[in-house]
C-alpha cells in the first residue's frame, strides 16, 4: 500500500501538504475529507480522536496525525532534498522554525474567525467581537511573518520547501476572511502570489475543489474515506 494523505475541504490547511507531496515526486494516494460533516463522525474520530485533518497513513498502515509530524515523515524520505535540507544544517533548522511558527501561533490566530463563521445563530454582536479579536491576532502574526520572510523567491531560497507548503495552506485564509488589507504585508502577498502560480499548488487546490487534474504523476489515485475507515475500524 502506498502512503495516503487524508486532506480536508473546504480550505483545509492540508492543501499545502498535497502540494509538498507533488514537489517530493514519490508515489502517494489521497483521500478527500469533508471537514463540515465527515470529520464529526464516530468512525472518523476512531481514526483521529481530535476530529481533524490532515491524517497520514503510512505504507505499513500506521496512522500519523498533526501537520508537523507528517512534514517530518516527508522530510525523512526526501533523500534527493527536493523539499527539505540535510538534517542538522542551518537551513534545516530554519525550515523547522518556520514550519513551527506557521503551524502554531500563525494558524491559531484565525481561530476566532472560524468560530464566528461556523457558529449557527448566535448573537451578532458576539460574532462581530470575535472577528475584531481575530483581526488583531491575524495581523500581529502577519507582521511577524513579514519580518521572517527574506528577499529570496521562497521562504528558504530559490525553490519551495515543506515550509512553503505549510505556509500556503494557511495564509490563503487571510483573503478568505478579509482579515488583511491589500498591500499591508508585501512580502507575504508576493510569496502567496508566487505559490498560487505554482503547478503543484494549483493541482492541490483543484483536488481540494473536487477536480481531478493529473498532476506530476506521483499521485496514484484517490481512496474513498469509507474504505480507509473500514480498514481502521
Amino acid at each position: 500500500m502506498e502512503p495516503t494523505l487524508l486532506y480536508g475541504f473546504p480550505l483545509g490547511s492540508s492543501m499545502g501538504l498535497v502540494a509538498a507531496l507533488e514537489w517530493l515526486g514519490q508515489p502517494y494516494r489521497l483521500s478527500r475529507v469533508d471537514m463540515l460533516s465527515e470529520m464529526t463522525s464516530p468512525e472518523y474520530r476512531r481514526l483521529n480522536p481530535r476530529g481533524e485533518t490532515p491524517v497520514f497513513i503510512t505504507e505499513d498502515g500506521r496512522v500519523v496525525t498533526e501537520t508537523m509530524a507528517i512534514a517530518l515523515w516527508i522530510e525523512a524520505r526526501d533523500r534527493e532534498r527536493r523539499v527539505s535540507f540535510e538534517p542538522g544544517t542551518p537551513e534545516a533548522d530554519r525550515m523547522h522554525q518556520l514550519i513551527g511558527f506557521i503551524n502554531t501561533g500563525f494558524t491559531a490566530a484565525f481561530t476566532p474567525y472560524w468560530v464566528a463563521l461556523e457558529m449557527e445563530g448566535g448573537d451578532p454582536a458576539y460574532k462581530a467581537a470575535l472577528r475584531q479579536f481575530g483581526h488583531g491576532m491575524v495581523n500581529e502574526r502577519h507582521a511577524r511573518l513579514e519580518e521572517l520572510i527574506g528577499d529570496a523567491p521562497y521562504l528558504l531560497g530559490d525553490r519551495p520547501t515543506l515550509a512553503d507548503g505549510v505556509f500556503i495552506g494557511v495564509t490563503r485564509w487571510g483573503a478568505f476572511h478579509q482579515a488583511i488589507e491589500p498591500g499591508a504585508y508585501p512580502r507575504v502577498e508576493a510569496l502567496i502570489a508566487r505559490l498560487m502560480a505554482d503547478p503543484a499548488v494549483a493541482f492541490a487546490q483543484a483536488r481540494e475543489n473536487g477536480e481531478t487534474p493529473p498532476g506530476s504523476g506521483a499521485l496514484l489515485g484517490e481512496v474513498a474515506l469509507a474504505d480507509i475507515l473500514r480498514e481502521h475500524s
